[in-house]
């Protein structure tokens, strides 16, 4: 009989390739993670692993089994959520990962609703950009992930999450409100090709997403300064050190001085926000009533961004798009 408790090991060694990283995942010792293993590649009388100097590779027969363990799992969380789903009055905490306007404009709001419709339940929330909240969701650390896209989730992490568009909203300018282009009701993104650009750093989805719109509009963009934080690229916007993107909701609730929004025309650069759990916990009823509220308050986004969109028809960017 294939002990389940290894088969959790197995999961987090072909998640994270290292026996080391797979015991911090674990909260286990680099040691115990080997003896399960072993105990493991004896109770299925095969080998398991390849060693490539400090990492470790699955054979076809740890592949397999690696495919079985993230069914597994999704059992036993199927059964965890049946069983709260039946135990009255449940008291408990649903932990979530989010990114900083999407706490802002959905997690909070949602979290404050829930406090009337489910007083029992209690929330942890880590703020958690890029793919590092995906991570989180899949070493069991969070229940809930909200993040943008998941271009680096591999067949395993599909396997094993669900996911759900959450919303989506285009991107805008941010442009010194004192330069010429603070005119313009809308503009191209092929005006703004000589401009110095603020950009968030690498590994951050809306610096790839403004480097790739950047290039489909046929330029490459000349970043002068990097930061995560939009409070910081608008105030680098206003001091004139650069023009930038920015997500419609993540610059909603800033103060921009000397700062201007400018739509973008034609067809803009989205950004695409899906919610994503472990496969077997959406029943779960605590995980069930946040994800509901975090969809209703996402629904409610909307027109909000069509308001922020909003303009007087001042001089038109006669640049094509």
């Amino acid at each position: 009989m294939i002990d389940p408790r290894r088969l959790r090991v197995l999961q987090a060694v072909a998640l994270h390739g290292t026996v080391t990283a797979a015991a911090r995942a674990l909260y286990l010792s680099p040691s115990a993670v080997s003896q399960q293993l072993s105990a493991l590649e004896r109770e299925v009388g095969l080998d398991l692993f390849e060693r490539h100097g400090r990492n470790i590779r699955l054979t076809s027969s740890g592949t397999v089994l690696a495919g079985y363990a993230v069914q597994v799992s999704a059992i036993l969380e199927q059964a965890e959520a049946d069983l709260a789903a039946s135990a009255l009055g449940e008291v408990g905490t649903v932990s979530i990962a989010a990114f900083p306007s999407a706490i802002i404009e959905v997690v909070a709001p949602a979290l404050r609703a829930l406090r009337a419709s489910a007083p029992h339940l209690r929330a942890h929330v880590t703020d958690a950009e890029g793919g590092v909240a995906q991570r989180l969701l899949a070493e069991g650390q969070v229940d809930v992930s909200v993040s943008v896209d998941y271009p680096e989730a591999t067949v395993s992490t599909a396997q094993e999450f669900s996911h759900a568009r959450l919303y989506s909203e285009p991107l805008d300018a941010l442009v010194p409100s004192d330069s010429e282009l603070a005119a313009s009701t809308h503009l191209s993104l092929s005006r703004l090709a000589g401009e110095a650009w603020v950009t968030p750093l690498p590994g951050n989805p809306i610096h790839d997403l403004t480097l790739l719109a950047c290039q489909q509009a046929g330029f490459q963009p000349r970043v002068e300064s990097v930061s995560n934080d939009f409070r910081a690229v608008s105030a680098l916007v206003g001091a004139g050190v650069g023009i930038a993107l920015a997500p419609r909701s993540a610059v909603a609730a800033i103060d921009l001085p000397r700062v201007s929004v400018v739509p973008l025309r034609g067809r803009p650069p989205r950004r695409h926000v899906f919610v994503s759990v472990r496969r077997g916990t959406e029943g779960h009823p605590l995980v069930n009533a946040v994800l509901s509220e975090l969809h209703d308050h996402a629904r409610a986004l909307e027109p909000r961004r069509r308001r922020s969109a909003a303009r007087p028809p001042d001089h038109e960017d006669g640049s094509s798009a």
